[in-house]
């Protein structure tokens, strides 16, 4: 069924007869159809979020079931060829990224958040289905890229992307030690990606749009995400412990900045490689 909806989403049969406002609200509404099948895993899985309740289901605790949920989904994209094993590879190295940086935060020394809940499933006090959440970021992405026919032009050399990248990342945990970069960053990033423009085809037209915008405001969805999850208590910072508050406004640049980091791993896959236009001085 959704292998018949993505053939008819991605048919980009000229539509001459739209015009005008009609164009406009046609383009939208493909647009957003687009935009949530591409939110598949994302909605799947944070739809299991809210729904699975605090106590578990069958006596399993809710942080295993929340994992085996997960598993279910992932596997049934892939045998459901959704995505293919080239694109599991890159889920799966989101999910170690951020499993790493779930063990950091949430360790002793550090506290950033934790996981109140027990859970067999976990391991340095972080359950395993935590990982997903980035990887799906990376499947959001990943799924964008192929119904929205995404071009990339003017995208800085690989080894720029990939140095910045890397800074972000190791500014997640060093920001402990040696003071936060995430500004400096940012602004490395901002100058990085000036020139990058994302063109994408809602409906048989191409349009554009700036690559930093994209990082942006798919940053703020995640952070809008964010608050909702601690608000049901999947995980809690410091000082929402006592009662539940809204999730600094921060963390925006957080997400954003690693929305950067996502989009470069997925950038260096091999059939996404042929849609970037790389600048040349």
């Amino acid at each position: 069924m959704l292998n018949t909806l993505d053939t008819h989403l991605l048919n980009a049969a000229p539509r001459g007869g739209l015009r005008g406002w009609q164009r406009f609200l046609t383009e939208f509404v493909y647009f957003g159809i687009k935009e949530a099948r591409a939110c598949l895993f994302v909605g799947l899985f944070f739809g299991a979020v809210f729904l699975v309740p605090r106590a578990g289901i069958l006596g399993l605790p809710r942080y295993d079931v929340l994992l085996l949920v997960a598993l279910a989904i992932q596997g049934a994209m892939v045998w459901g060829k959704l995505e293919t094993w080239d694109e599991l590879k890159a889920v799966c190295l989101f999910h170690a990224v951020g499993f790493a940086l779930e063990v950091f935060k949430v360790s002793g020394s550090i506290g950033s958040w934790s996981y109140p809940d027990f859970a067999w499933s976990k391991v340095f006090g972080v359950p395993l289905f935590s990982g997903f959440m980035y990887a799906a970021v990376g499947s959001y992405i990943i799924q964008s890229w192929r119904l929205l026919d995404m071009r990339i032009r003017h995208h800085p050399p690989y080894w720029m992307a990939v140095m910045i990248a890397l800074l972000i990342y190791a500014n997640f945990f060093t920001h402990h030690y040696i003071g936060d970069y995430r500004w400096y960053l940012a602004a490395c990033a901002l100058g990085l990606y000036a020139r990058t423009t994302v063109v994408f085809r809602p409906l048989d037209r191409d349009r554009s749009m700036p690559l930093l915008l994209g990082f942006v405001l798919v940053g703020f969805f995640i952070w809008l995400a964010e608050n909702i999850s601690t608000f049901w208590g999947v995980w809690r910072y410091p000082n929402q412990l006592g009662a539940w508050s809204a999730v600094h406004v921060s963390k925006w640049s957080s997400w954003s900045l690693l929305v950067v980091m996502t989009f470069t791993i997925i950038a260096h896959l091999k059939h996404i490689k042929h849609s970037i236009h790389v600048a040349r001085a």
